[in-house]
């Protein structure tokens, strides 16, 4: 099981410097990605939220840098490590326009994109959008359809509902054979069921052992249904969690807390076959300790 790292792309560690640094780190440390993430905007007042009643929204939300022109720059400053995107919101995007940015990453970057898409929540970044929830389904299904086709040989052609593209040659491709990998970062039944049919992979977060298990077995089932090898297919979660030094030892979050009780975590999900755990590490610690702590958790992991 490899390990990747959440950058400091949202308020409050997040600069430029904060950026580079975990980045670098995290390549030298043999981190396998690093990975960024989207918001459109910070709505006002309360905001109807997954998991709870309308609220104020999340203060790291205040300010987000945006992750495809982010990647570009670590492209440029790293040499091996993943770009991973988890997640950009299909909704918000042209097929086209957000295809040919990720194909010219991917040849920037040698090879080294993974594209994570989302369907999207917040009512207000619709609205920004200009788009509504209407169709949603089959919006993101198109979308993963045509964005492929950008992708593919050319001449590139597609003829949606919701999404065309005239007969065309589109360039430049992306480095990676067969085009970039998809992973669909979603939470509803029916979305995971989806992505099992559509996507290259599954980015669930880790809200619990038992949920993940769950998700992850409704993937691949949907899957295996719609003929294809689940097997084959990854499986990246997303932890959004404190990772501390000292042990959390009152209402530990499941894949949070020191380095070894996380390892602990991690040795229980090898029946699991998760590819890859990600941290984005949402304790209030200053960037040298979240330095620190990516060292001590690799040691520990690796044992």
């Amino acid at each position: 099981m490899d390990l990747g790292v959440g950058l400091p792309t949202s308020y409050p560690l997040a600069s430029p410097e904060a950026i580079l640094r975990i980045a670098q780190e995290a390549e030298d440390l043999g981190y396998a990605a690093v990975w960024t993430f989207e918001r459109l905007l910070y709505a006002l007042g309360d905001v109807p939220q997954p998991g709870g009643p309308p609220r104020p929204l999340p203060k790291a939300y205040r300010s987000v840098y945006e992750p495809v022109e982010t990647l570009s720059w670590l492209a440029a400053r790293t040499s091996t490590i993943k770009l991973g995107t988890s997640v950009l919101d299909a909704p918000f995007h042209n097929p086209v326009l957000l295809g040919r940015r990720l194909a010219t990453l991917d040849r920037l970057s040698g090879g080294r994109v993974i594209a994570g898409f989302g369907q999207g929540w917040m009512d207000e970044e619709f609205v920004a959008a200009g788009i509504t929830k209407e169709h949603f389904p089959r919006r993101v299904r198109e979308f993963v359809s045509a964005i492929r086709a950008v992708w593919g040989p050319d001449p590139v052609s597609f003829d949606g509902r919701f999404y065309r593209i005239p007969e065309s040659l589109i360039d430049p491709k992306p480095a990676q054979a067969g085009g970039i990998p998809i992973l669909m970062g979603v939470f509803a039944p029916a979305a995971i069921r989806r992505a099992g049919r559509i996507a290259d992979g599954f980015n669930p977060i880790a809200i619990s052992y038992e949920w993940l298990v769950w998700a992850v077995e409704q993937f691949r089932n949907a899957a295996g249904a719609a003929g294809r090898d689940a097997g084959a297919l990854k499986v990246i979660v997303r932890a959004n969690v404190p990772v501390t030094e000292e042990p959390i030892m009152d209402g530990r979050p499941y894949l949070g807390g020191s380095p070894e009780q996380i390892a602990g975590d991690l040795e229980a999900l090898d029946g699991l076959r998760v590819d890859q755990v990600f941290f984005s590490n949402n304790s209030p610690a200053g960037l040298e300790e979240h330095v620190k702590i990516l060292g001590s958790l690799k040691r520990a992991v690796e044992g």
